[in-house]
């Protein structure tokens, strides 16, 4: 941009553009673009174009990866927001306040996985009849019986025992 450009919010950046202001690679935003969380706009060129308030969207989408959001959960979120403006600020409260709540019960589950490897390492047996991690409540029994049982490799698929 010259510097008597006036910098106006419906100017249209190129993928370049996007890619050094925003830290994300160029293939990364191609691959966005495959899947959905974001789009541009061709030019006569044929060049991608993409609004400026694009930058704030892949700033959401890197912290919604980094929380460990599937993308399709993060696209599911990107399809309610406006496509050719600037989301809100109520956009984002409502996007963030789903995936805190989500947050907070993945932490809980993990934090329950936790505590039961420190039981399943202290008690020294790793039995496959209770152990709360590989066999809760001995559902294998309901299959068969034994060790080899719980995975059993064929046709290189392997077949586990349903959670």
């Amino acid at each position: 941009m010259k510097k008597d450009e006036k910098k106006t919010p419906s100017q249209l950046l190129s993928i370049g553009q996007v890619s050094k202001r925003s830290g994300v690679p160029i293939s990364t935003l191609h691959f966005y673009e495959t899947k959905g969380l974001i789009t541009s706009q061709r030019n006569s060129g044929n060049q991608r174009r993409y609004p400026r308030h694009i930058l704030r969207q892949l700033a959401v989408i890197r912290v919604a990866q980094g929380l460990g959001i599937s993308l399709s959960d993060i696209r599911e979120h990107i399809d309610k927001l406006p496509h050719n403006a600037p989301a809100t600020a109520t956009d984002w409260e409502r996007m963030s306040s789903i995936w805190a709540k989500d947050l907070d019960e993945r932490i809980a589950r993990l934090t329950t996985l936790k505590n039961k490897l420190s039981v399943c390492i202290g008690c020294g047996c790793l039995s496959i009849d209770d152990c709360p991690l590989r066999n809760p409540d001995d559902r294998a029994a309901e299959f068969c019986s034994g060790a080899p049982s719980l995975d059993t490799a064929t046709d290189d698929e392997t077949t586990t025992i349903p959670q």
